[in-house]
């Protein structure tokens, strides 16, 4: 099977819009028929517009991938009902380095649907997107939604033939109570096999500071941001018999030196203050882990943060970075 490096490299100029749903929903312990996106009358493709006009090939090759032919899959991965994830996937012989979508949400609700436009802007640059659901809060507390993220990307491994994916060359791209959970996976023991890099946008990398931060403030996402943590450890506050699973939920006091690079996104005064980010800088940088966190002027929190102007395409420059190099 050829490396998707050797034929084509990526377009690095989708923004994103609005979310609009085109997955098809499985049942328990199923693969969902493919929906090709694009896909017209009498089965012929029609192709789907970029976010922006024309994507700009790479210099290397000159050549921006297809959007045609992308199909998308609903798995389930696990018997419980938000044990689900859409694939999107060209089927094609080639191996194509893989991103990982975790929408955010308190931890408490949210949904992949929210990611849809996400997921097509990298589906539209050659990769394969797994955008995750997970159990949520309320459904089961931590480590589910965790254990969950390895789930998905665990499975998603083990078939990577199915879907045309390098199994050694992904990406984990969080959103706000996502991107805890991306950084989470990102420093779990010594790191993950093939695991390239970690995106957080808006992370809360550090409950306890969100807990700390959250008293007696005026601010009402910073009190709903610590009652939100307290239900992910189980309904309890981080002291006595509750201190192991904070401890477990703490992202920066589990680096490690083979856990992947960082990429941080934050807003100078949004409500997950950019703490969060100097915290697991300083404890990544003492193992060897390069961290990059970037700081946006203004309030914008999560996707609104990512649609600020040049703020994607930063990103999807930094993943573009880490994956090529991999897949060389």
């Amino acid at each position: 099977m050829r490396s998707w490096v050797t034929v084509g490299a990526l377009a690095l100029a989708a923004t994103v819009v609005g979310p609009a749903v085109v997955h098809t929903t499985a049942s328990a312990h199923a693969i969902s028929a493919p929906t090709q996106v694009g896909a017209g009358k009498a089965g012929k493709v029609t192709p789907t517009p970029a976010p922006t006009p024309t994507p700009a090939p790479t210099p290397s090759t000159g050549t921006a991938p297809l959007v045609q032919g992308t199909l998308v899959e609903t798995v389930a991965y696990g018997r419980h009902v938000r044990q689900r994830m859409d694939v999107w996937y060209q089927p094609d012989e080639l191996k194509r380095p893989g991103v990982f979508l975790i929408h955010g949400g308190w931890w408490s609700s949210g949904d992949k649907k929210y990611m849809t436009e996400v997921s097509r802007s990298y589906a539209e640059q050659g990769y394969v997107v797994f955008n995750i659901n997970y159990r949520l809060s309320g459904d089961a507390s931590w480590p589910a939604p965790r254990t969950d993220t390895f789930g998905a990307i665990a499975t998603a491994r083990r078939h990577a033939a199915r879907w045309s994916f390098d199994p050694n060359n992904y990406v984990v791209v969080g959103f706000s109570a996502g991107g805890h959970l991306a950084t989470a996976v990102g420093t779990y023991k010594n790191g993950l096999p093939g695991l390239r890099g970690v995106v957080g946008i808006s992370p809360v990398i550090s409950p306890l500071t969100a807990y700390t931060e959250g008293i007696g403030t005026l601010d009402p996402n910073k009190r709903k941001l610590r009652d939100s943590a307290i239900k992910l450890a189980g309904g309890c506050e981080p002291t006595g018999k509750c201190a192991r699973v904070w401890t477990s939920m703490e992202v920066p006091w589990h680096a490690s030196r083979g856990d992947a690079p960082m990429l941080i996104v934050h807003s100078s005064d949004e409500f997950v203050s950019a703490e969060h980010s100097r915290q697991l800088k300083e404890h990544l940088q003492q193992v060897g882990v390069p961290v990059t966190v970037l700081t946006e002027q203004g309030v914008e929190h999560s996707a609104p943060l990512y649609r600020l102007p040049g703020v994607a395409e930063q990103v999807q420059q930094w993943v573009a970075e880490k994956l090529l190099s991999s897949g060389r």
